[in-house]
C-alpha cells in the first residue's frame, strides 16, 4: 500500500487549503479502513485532522471541524483534505494516513508535504 501528498506548498492567509492523497495497492472503500489525514506544526507533535471512512462519513477533531473538510474521489482511489480560513498556524507538514480497525491502528503512511501559510 502506498499514500501520495499532493497540493500547493504556500497558502496564503484566510485562503483554503487543499491537499489530495493518492492511495494505490488498496481501495479506501474497504471497510477494514480508516483515511485519515493528520498535520505536524513546527516543533509540536502529531495532530490529527480527521478521517473519512468507507462509507464516506467523516469525523474531525473539535477544533477544526468548523473549518474542515475530507472528501474522496473512489473513481481514482483518492481522498482530499480542504482546510479554510488558514492562518500561519496552520503551517506543518500534512500526511494521509491508513487506519487498520482491525487492531486501531495506524499501518501506512504518506510521506507527508509541507504546506506554508504566509502572505
Amino acid at each position: 500500500v502506498q499514500l501520495q501528498e499532493s497540493g500547493p506548498g504556500l497558502v496564503k492567509p484566510s485562503q483554503t487549503l487543499s491537499l489530495t492523497c493518492a492511495v494505490s495497492g488498496g481501495s479506501i472503500t474497504s471497510n477494514y479502513y480508516y483515511w485519515n489525514w493528520i498535520r505536524q506544526s513546527p516543533g509540536k507533535g502529531l495532530e490529527w485532522i480527521g478521517y473519512i471512512r468507507a462509507s464516506g462519513s467523516t469525523n474531525y477533531i473539535p477544533s477544526l471541524e468548523s473549518r474542515t473538510s475530507i472528501s474522496r474521489d473512489t473513481s481514482n482511489n483518492q481522498f482530499s483534505l480542504q482546510l479554510s480560513s488558514v492562518t500561519p498556524e496552520d503551517t506543518a507538514v500534512y500526511y494521509c494516513a491508513r487506519l487498520d480497525l482491525t487492531n486501531y491502528a495506524i499501518d501506512y503512511w504518506g510521506k507527508g508535504t509541507l504546506v506554508t501559510v504566509s502572505s
